[in-house]
Parts: structure tokens; C-alpha cells; sequence
């Protein structure tokens, strides 16, 4: 089902402040569904095609938090490629997966993904605590495929349905890397961009996404999104993270009794 022309007309302004408020939770907190997927069923839009509507529309968000990005990036360049990579094929596992799979199989479980994201960005600091002592035990190198399988997944579940994607990529990114929030936020985005690029393409090809609405919310979103990553610079990281994690399993409750 999709918006009639009148529709958009009537509600052009409600998707584009949908969309800022989607861009900056997105940027700053990998939620950015919290607000858009929501304010899409508000619109009318069934649930499947709210969900590849707002998957092609959050692009605009990732372009403009990689714009306003620049000063964290320098640097990951390599990183970024093979990141690209993970959430690319995972992004298309999850497309793929919407398109043939029953969505209840998947959204069951959907709810207890974004509570461990959650959790995981929380207990950061004990855990990497853990790790380290860990490693500084360990008598041979470690291999680094479980990380990888982790940002496929993480692709997976972002072209697949996405709600909370962020918290869970941001969550394994602060584990994995001794940097700051800012970082790992601003890596985060492009990885998201990246998943969100893949399952947008196929969608669009299949011709499930409404769009003129996902135009309108693309277009707040990447005001939100260019604005997320100043807010990121100047608040104090404990706090954020901590606002980030609870924010998340919120999300985890509301999906869990919607």
C-alpha cells in the first residue's frame, strides 16, 4: 500500500520534521527508526512497505552525518573499506530475506537483538576491561573472523528490518576499537549507509518503496543526519552512551509489546 499524491500533500511537512528528528537520533544514537518507522505508520503505510520506505529514505541520513563526519574519518580509510564490505553483503542477505521470508520469522527476535545491542553499548568499558585481561593471557594471536561474521550480521538485520541497527553496530564498533564515542559513531553511520545502500537498491527494484515519502523523510533526515555528528562533539561521552543504551532498550520494550 502506498501514499496517494493528496496524501503527501497533506503530510509533507509532519514526514520532513519526521525526518530531522530521525537524522539526529540516527547520528547520534543509531536510532533513527525510533522515530521514522513509527511516523511512517502514521502515515498509513502498511508495515512492509514502511519498513523499505524508511530503510531507502535513512540514505540521506548517512550522507549527511559522513558529510559532517570528515574530522573523524580521516584516517579510516581502510577501515571503512572493509566495513563497506561486511554491511554491503549483509545488506543484501537482508533484503533478501524480507523479500522471501515470512516477516514474522525474523521480527521475533527482533526485540532481544536490540535489548544486547543495548546492553553491550552499556557494559563497554567492564567488557573491554575483560577483553584485555583476556588478552594479555592469551599465548596465540586471535582471529579476527567472529568480528567479522558480527558486522555481516549486523548488515543482515539492517537491510532486513533495521530498528535499532545502530545501537547493535555501535555497541561491537566501541568494543572492538579503543577510540571515542565521536569515532565510532562517525564510522557507524557510513557502515549503516552502507547496509542501508545495498537493501535500498534492491528494494527499489522490486518497486515496494513509496517514493515521494521516502523523498520527503530523506530530505529531514539528512539535515538531522548533517547536524548529528556537532551534537556528538560537544556533549560528554558517559552520558551519551548511557542515554544511547537506555534509549535502545526502550526501543527493545516498545518492539517487544508492538
Amino acid at each position: 500500500m502506498s501514499s496517494s499524491p493528496a496524501d503527501v500533500e497533506q503530510t509533507w511537512w509532519f514526514l520532513v520534521l519526521a525526518g530531522i528528528g530521525a537524522g539526529l537520533c540516527g547520528s547520534v544514537a543509531g536510532l533513527a527508526s525510533l522515530v521514522s518507522y513509527p511516523a511512517l505508520l502514521m502515515t498509513g503505510l502498511s508495515p512492509v512497505v514502511a519498513n523499505v520506505t524508511n530503510t531507502t529514505a535513512l540514505l540521506a541520513n548517512a550522507a549527511g552525518a559522513g558529510i559532517s563526519s570528515r574530522r573523524e574519518l580521516r584516517g579510516q580509510g581502510r577501515r571503512l573499506t572493509v566495513l563497506a564490505a561486511q554491511m554491503t553483503c549483509g545488506g543484501l542477505a537482508g533484503a533478501a530475506l524480507l523479500l522471501v521470508a515470512p516477516p514474522e520469522v525474523f521480527a521475533a527476535v527482533v526485540p532481544w537483538l536490540v535489548a544486547l545491542g543495548s546492553v553491550l553499548l552499556l557494559g563497554r568499558d567492564r567488557l573491554r576491561r575483560a577483553a584485555s585481561r583476556r588478552s594479555a593471557r592469551r599465548t596465540r594471536p586471535s582471529r579476527s573472523w567472529p568480528g567479522h561474521l558480527a558486522m555481516v550480521g549486523v548488515g543482515v538485520y539492517g537491510g532486513y528490518f533495521g530498528a535499532g541497527a545502530g545501537v547493535i553496530l555501535l555497541a561491537v564498533l566501541s568494543l572492538r576499537s579503543v577510540e571515542t564515542l565521536a569515532v565510532s559513531n562517525a564510522v557507524k553511520n557510513v557502515g549503516m549507509g552502507m547496509a542501508n545502500l545495498a537493501a535500498a537498491v534492491a528494494y527499489l527494484l522490486v518497486g515496494h518503496v513509496d517514493v515521494p515519502v521516502a523523498a520527503l523523510l530523506g530530505l529531514g533526515a539528512f539535515v538531522g543526519g548533517w547536524c548529528g555528528p556537532w551534537v556528538v562533539r560537544w556533549l560528554p561521552e558517559g552520558p551519551l552512551r548511557a542515554a544511547v543504551g537506555i534509549c535502545g532498550l526502550g526501543l527493545a520494550v516498545s518492539l517487544a509489546l508492538g
